[in-house]
Protein backbone atom coordinates (compact mmCIF):
# COMPACT_ATOMS: atom_id res chain seq x y z
CA UNK A 1 0.00 0.00 0.00
CA UNK A 2 1.15 3.49 -0.66
CA UNK A 3 0.05 6.58 1.28
CA UNK A 4 -3.43 5.65 2.40
CA UNK A 5 -5.08 5.01 5.72
CA UNK A 6 -6.70 1.72 6.65
CA UNK A 7 -10.44 1.78 6.95
CA UNK A 8 -11.22 1.24 10.61
CA UNK A 9 -15.02 1.28 10.44
CA UNK A 10 -16.57 -1.92 11.75
CA UNK A 11 -19.94 -1.49 10.08
CA UNK A 12 -18.68 -1.15 6.53
CA UNK A 13 -20.85 -2.73 3.90
CA UNK A 14 -19.17 -5.78 2.42
CA UNK A 15 -19.87 -6.31 -1.24
CA UNK A 16 -20.56 -9.75 -2.60
CA UNK A 17 -20.98 -8.56 -6.16
CA UNK A 18 -18.83 -10.66 -8.48
CA UNK A 19 -20.14 -9.49 -11.83
CA UNK A 20 -18.12 -6.70 -13.35
CA UNK A 21 -19.21 -4.01 -15.74
CA UNK A 22 -16.65 -1.46 -16.80
CA UNK A 23 -17.63 2.16 -16.96
CA UNK A 24 -17.46 2.94 -20.72
CA UNK A 25 -16.11 6.42 -19.98
CA UNK A 26 -13.11 5.01 -18.11
CA UNK A 27 -12.32 2.69 -21.00
CA UNK A 28 -12.37 5.63 -23.41
CA UNK A 29 -10.13 7.76 -21.22
CA UNK A 30 -7.74 4.94 -20.35
CA UNK A 31 -6.75 5.57 -16.76
CA UNK A 32 -3.05 5.85 -16.14
CA UNK A 33 -0.89 4.70 -13.24
CA UNK A 34 -0.43 7.57 -10.78
CA UNK A 35 3.24 6.61 -10.29
CA UNK A 36 4.53 6.16 -13.85
CA UNK A 37 1.75 7.52 -16.07
CA UNK A 38 1.42 4.27 -18.06
CA UNK A 39 -2.07 3.30 -19.22
CA UNK A 40 -3.52 0.63 -16.96
CA UNK A 41 -5.51 -2.45 -17.92
CA UNK A 42 -8.90 -2.69 -16.26
CA UNK A 43 -9.29 -5.69 -13.93
CA UNK A 44 -12.23 -7.09 -12.02
CA UNK A 45 -12.45 -6.29 -8.32
CA UNK A 46 -12.63 -10.01 -7.60
CA UNK A 47 -9.16 -10.34 -9.15
CA UNK A 48 -7.79 -7.61 -6.92
CA UNK A 49 -9.46 -9.08 -3.84
CA UNK A 50 -8.23 -12.60 -4.52
CA UNK A 51 -4.61 -11.55 -4.94
CA UNK A 52 -4.14 -9.02 -2.18
CA UNK A 53 -2.36 -9.94 1.03
CA UNK A 54 -3.81 -6.97 2.90
CA UNK A 55 -7.16 -6.37 4.55
CA UNK A 56 -9.94 -6.37 1.99
CA UNK A 57 -11.43 -3.38 3.81
CA UNK A 58 -8.96 -1.42 1.70
CA UNK A 59 -10.61 -2.54 -1.56
CA UNK A 60 -13.38 -0.17 -2.50
CA UNK A 61 -16.08 -0.97 -5.06
CA UNK A 62 -14.48 1.22 -7.73
CA UNK A 63 -12.77 0.41 -11.00
CA UNK A 64 -9.27 -0.98 -10.61
CA UNK A 65 -6.49 -1.10 -13.15
CA UNK A 66 -3.36 -3.23 -13.52
CA UNK A 67 0.01 -1.57 -14.16
CA UNK A 68 2.27 -3.91 -16.15
CA UNK A 69 5.40 -1.74 -16.14
CA UNK A 70 8.40 -3.64 -14.75
CA UNK A 71 9.93 -0.41 -13.48
CA UNK A 72 6.89 0.52 -11.38
CA UNK A 73 6.06 -1.06 -8.01
CA UNK A 74 2.31 -0.47 -8.49
CA UNK A 75 0.27 -3.55 -9.37
CA UNK A 76 -3.27 -2.15 -8.94
CA UNK A 77 -4.65 1.36 -8.75
CA UNK A 78 -8.15 2.76 -8.76
CA UNK A 79 -9.49 5.30 -11.19
CA UNK A 80 -10.70 7.53 -8.39
CA UNK A 81 -7.37 7.52 -6.55
CA UNK A 82 -8.70 5.75 -3.45
CA UNK A 83 -6.59 2.61 -3.90
CA UNK A 84 -2.98 1.91 -4.76
CA UNK A 85 -1.49 -1.54 -4.23
CA UNK A 86 2.14 -2.44 -4.85
CA UNK A 87 4.13 -5.64 -5.29
CA UNK A 88 4.41 -5.80 -1.50
CA UNK A 89 0.60 -5.99 -1.19
CA UNK A 90 -0.01 -9.07 -3.38
CA UNK A 91 0.22 -12.76 -2.56
CA UNK A 92 2.07 -13.80 -5.72
CA UNK A 93 5.16 -12.60 -7.50
CA UNK A 94 3.94 -10.68 -10.52
CA UNK A 95 5.35 -11.79 -13.89
CA UNK A 96 5.40 -8.32 -15.45
CA UNK A 97 7.21 -6.94 -12.39
CA UNK A 98 9.79 -9.73 -12.20
CA UNK A 99 10.19 -10.78 -15.82
CA UNK A 100 13.80 -11.92 -15.25
CA UNK A 101 13.15 -14.02 -12.14
CA UNK A 102 13.17 -17.72 -13.14
CA UNK A 103 10.87 -18.54 -10.22
CA UNK A 104 8.11 -16.11 -11.16
CA UNK A 105 5.03 -17.80 -12.57
CA UNK A 106 3.95 -17.00 -16.10
CA UNK A 107 1.02 -19.42 -15.93
CA UNK A 108 -0.61 -19.05 -12.53
CA UNK A 109 -3.25 -21.77 -12.95
CA UNK A 110 -0.95 -24.61 -13.97
CA UNK A 111 2.14 -23.26 -12.18
CA UNK A 112 4.56 -22.87 -15.08
CA UNK A 113 7.41 -20.50 -14.27
CA UNK A 114 9.68 -18.39 -16.41
CA UNK A 115 12.43 -20.89 -15.57
CA UNK A 116 10.31 -23.78 -16.90
CA UNK A 117 9.93 -21.98 -20.20
CA UNK A 118 13.47 -20.67 -20.47
CA UNK A 119 15.28 -23.91 -19.60
CA UNK A 120 12.94 -26.22 -21.49
CA UNK A 121 13.52 -27.56 -24.99
CA UNK A 122 11.26 -26.50 -27.86
CA UNK A 123 9.41 -29.80 -27.41
CA UNK A 124 8.94 -29.22 -23.67
CA UNK A 125 7.65 -25.71 -24.35
CA UNK A 126 5.16 -27.07 -26.88
CA UNK A 127 4.01 -29.56 -24.26
CA UNK A 128 3.49 -26.73 -21.75
CA UNK A 129 1.33 -24.85 -24.25
CA UNK A 130 -0.63 -28.04 -24.99
CA UNK A 131 -1.17 -28.67 -21.28
CA UNK A 132 -2.45 -25.13 -20.76
CA UNK A 133 -4.80 -25.38 -23.75
CA UNK A 134 -6.10 -28.73 -22.51
CA UNK A 135 -6.63 -27.29 -19.03
CA UNK A 136 -8.59 -24.40 -20.54
CA UNK A 137 -10.75 -26.83 -22.53
CA UNK A 138 -11.43 -28.81 -19.34
CA UNK A 139 -12.39 -25.61 -17.46
CA UNK A 140 -9.49 -26.02 -15.05
CA UNK A 141 -8.14 -22.50 -15.35
CA UNK A 142 -9.05 -19.53 -13.19
CA UNK A 143 -6.91 -16.81 -14.71
CA UNK A 144 -9.42 -14.16 -13.70
CA UNK A 145 -8.62 -15.00 -10.06
CA UNK A 146 -5.06 -16.34 -10.13
CA UNK A 147 -3.29 -14.16 -12.69
CA UNK A 148 -2.60 -10.67 -11.31
CA UNK A 149 -3.31 -9.33 -14.79
CA UNK A 150 -6.83 -10.75 -14.52
CA UNK A 151 -6.78 -12.44 -17.92
CA UNK A 152 -5.61 -15.63 -19.59
CA UNK A 153 -1.92 -16.40 -19.18
CA UNK A 154 -1.64 -18.24 -22.50
CA UNK A 155 -0.75 -15.06 -24.39
CA UNK A 156 2.23 -14.35 -22.14
CA UNK A 157 3.33 -18.00 -22.28
CA UNK A 158 3.04 -18.13 -26.09
CA UNK A 159 4.99 -14.91 -26.49
CA UNK A 160 7.82 -16.24 -24.32
CA UNK A 161 7.85 -19.60 -26.08
CA UNK A 162 8.27 -17.85 -29.45
CA UNK A 163 11.02 -15.70 -27.99
CA UNK A 164 12.91 -18.61 -26.42
CA UNK A 165 12.46 -20.86 -29.47
CA UNK A 166 13.94 -18.09 -31.62
CA UNK A 167 16.95 -18.00 -29.29
CA UNK A 168 16.33 -14.53 -27.89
Amino acid sequence: MVDRQADSGSNDKVSTRLNFTANPDSLKRGYTCPVNGQKGKIVQNQTVKSLLAVSLRLVKEVEHFYCSSAECPVVYFSADGSSLFTVNDVREKVYHKEATNPEVLVCYCFRFSLGNLKSGSAEQRATIISEIKQGILESQCACDLRNPEGSCCLGNVSKLVKQFNAGN
